[in-house]
């Protein structure tokens, strides 16, 4: 699971989530012509074997496709490096490597091909040979004054190379060196270009998917059937985001990190977890019993809790003073408040209370300059007023910037909301409306019905709860009484 999981991420770019959603698919079947198909073994193992049957079949295939010389002459045994591993099941293959990706491409979706085709390649190049692989150093003689020299690999003999590709976690990591063509000794070579370059040296990589799978599975943490799950609550607690496909910490994140490493040291140590897995698994097993587990666990991390939520919140909370407000003289510090992180001027024991900004996308509590955080304090602006005397503001809030006309509020996606004008803002104002009425499909006295075009097709709503509307109805046609009934009935659905 875990290098199923790696290896769609570095390929495809799919999270192990949706890696795992597509792999369910395939397991449980497919319907290619013939009925429905099982197309893959189950999902969720960390074994690394494959049935006798199983190898008995992907021999004869690779005999006939690729040839006698690309067959070992004994079957590719294989052993987990997985730290705890249960091995409860097969290793994932196709469920026969005759069905191939080509055979069965006109039945799959593109991304349920991509990720059969990658569990059906690496099936396969897993019972071929090794491939031979040279290292080689070649150096070019630049007439009497200079010698350049080219290092990568040359393919001697490519095996299991034929079928499936190796994608490396990082640029120049096994797998992924320069591949040079055959060169002659003393063959002259035309000039194209000469390139110069200055190297700095990089601090370490963030993980990637890929990588961090990898890590959780040589750490003990974690099984296949969590790691996706791990990973989701990373992200949907916003303590990470992904920027270039690297998992950065956010500023609730930092915050989460250090009051969990300072205050429950034992229980975020690698070693403390995994050994909890293994107790886990062998209750799993019936060799443990999972009472007298839970109760050693529950009392001394209860006892913790309680004692910990004593802490003043002045202890947990990160606050970073970047200077004074030129304007006022007092203090601009930035910290984590309830909602995100937010810039601050002036404290607590000011006699007028402090001003508060929140951090847009982008900014960081460890990052943000004292210039940036005063910027912070420009909005919300006033822009003016509509022709029928509204005001028209604009601001950032948690979803990013708006425009404010009376209680009405617009997202703003492509302007800055610290210079965008009154002109653009009565602009967009006009196309937003222009837009809700092109919605708005009819409407009835009742004022609350209405039915709608939306993103997946026409609806009735009564501003509350949203309505499909059958295929055999006309969404101009309906009567009002006919839109209660589909209105009543979905919310009935609801309550159930």
């Amino acid at each position: 699971t875990s290098t199923l999981q790696q290896d769609a991420s570095r390929k495809f770019g799919f999270s192990a989530q949706k890696t795992m959603r597509i792999a369910q698919q395939l397991y449980e079947g497919i319907d290619i012509g013939s009925g429905e198909a099982g197309l893959i073994t189950y999902m969720r193992t960390d074994s690394v074997t494959i049935s006798n049957q199983a190898v008995t079949e992907i021999r004869s295939f690779i005999s006939e496709n690729y040839g006698n010389d690309a067959l070992p002459g004994k079957a590719n045994i294989y052993k987990t490096k997985s730290k705890n591993a249960q091995e409860a099941h097969e290793a994932i293959r196709p469920t026969s490597v005759k069905l191939t990706p080509a055979s069965l491409k006109k039945y799959l979706s593109s991304d349920q091909l991509k990720l059969y085709e990658l569990v059906w390649k690496r099936t396969v190049a897993s019972q071929m040979i090794h491939a031979t692989i040279n290292t080689v150093a070649v150096d070019f003689k630049g007439g009497n004054r200079a010698i350049f020299r080219a290092t990568g690999s040359t393919i001697e003999n490519p095996g299991f190379l034929m079928v499936y590709k190796i994608v490396a976690d990082e640029p120049g990591e096994n797998g992924d060196e320069k591949m040079l063509p055959v060169f002659i000794e003393g063959e002259q070579l035309p000039l194209q270009d000469i390139i110069t370059e200055q190297h700095f040296t990089k601090p370490p990589p963030r993980f990637s998917e890929a990588t961090l799978i990898k890590s959780l599975e040589e750490y003990g943490i974690g099984r296949p059937s969590t790691y996706a799950a791990i990973i989701s609550t990373l992200m949907s607690r916003e303590y990470v985001e992904l920027e270039s496909k690297r998992f950065k910490p956010t500023d609730i994140g930092r915050v989460v990190n250090k009051f969990l490493t300072e205050h429950f040291k034992r229980y975020v140590d690698y070693e403390f977890t995994a050994q909890l897995e293994d107790r886990l698994d062998a209750v799993a097993r019936g060799e443990n019993n999972w009472i007298p587990l839970m109760k050693n666990f529950w009392k001394s991390f209860s006892d913790q809790v309680d004692e910990k939520e004593k802490i003043p919140r002045s202890e947990v909370i990160q606050v970073r003073t970047l200077g004074k407000d030129p304007a006022s003289g007092k203090p601009v510090s930035v910290r984590m408040a309830r909602y995100g992180p937010v810039a601050q001027i002036g404290t607590q024991d000011d006699e007028e209370k402090p001003k508060f900004a929140s951090l847009q996308k982008g900014q960081s509590i460890e990052n943000i300059t004292l210039e940036d955080a005063l910027k912070l304090f420009d909005l919300p602006r006033d822009l003016g007023v509509s022709k029928d005397k509204e005001n028209i503001s604009v601001n950032i809030g948690r979803y990013g910037p708006y425009i404010r006309i009376g209680k009405q509020f617009i997202s703003i996606k492509d302007d800055d909301p610290y210079t965008i004008t009154l002109e653009r803002a009565l602009q967009l104002i006009a196309e937003n409306e222009e837009k809700k009425n092109n919605r708005v499909i009819s409407e009835f006295q009742n004022g609350d019905i209405q039915v709608l075009r939306g993103r997946y097709g026409p609806y009735v709503t009564n501003g509350k709860v949203n309505a499909r509307i059958p295929k055999d109805k006309t969404p101009e046609e309906l009567t009002e009484q006919e839109c209660i009934e589909l209105v009543e009935k979905t919310a009935a659905k609801k309550k159930k």
